[in-house]
């Protein structure tokens, strides 16, 4: 039996953006280890890194990582929405 390609471009949809977003969490649990030096705890750098204009919290491999992995979803996005149209309007014959 042949899948849809609209069957196969959801799944790769699905895992890019399970993909980013454990990319995205690994990121940021390994963004700054430094405790706060209020508390003592290390909450505030590890779930909101303070964001600046120059992204120190994040190497430029980090970013690279999560550039490719968001557009491969956006694209695997795209490719979906227009296999399903696709699909829908062979339908309607």
């Amino acid at each position: 039996m042949r899948k849809r390609l609209s069957s196969l471009t959801r799944s790769l949809t699905l895992g890019g953006l399970i993909a980013t977003v454990a990319a995205r969490a690994l990121i940021i649990f390994t963004a700054s280890p430094v405790p706060d030096p209020a508390s003592g705890r290390t909450e505030p750098e590890l779930f909101a890194p303070a964001i600046s204009s120059s992204f120190d919290y994040i190497t430029p491999a980090q970013s690279w990582i999560l550039i490719v992995l968001t557009g491969t979803t956006l694209i695997g996005f795209a490719a979906w929405m227009v296999a399903a149209f696709r699909e829908r309007g062979s339908d309607m014959d």
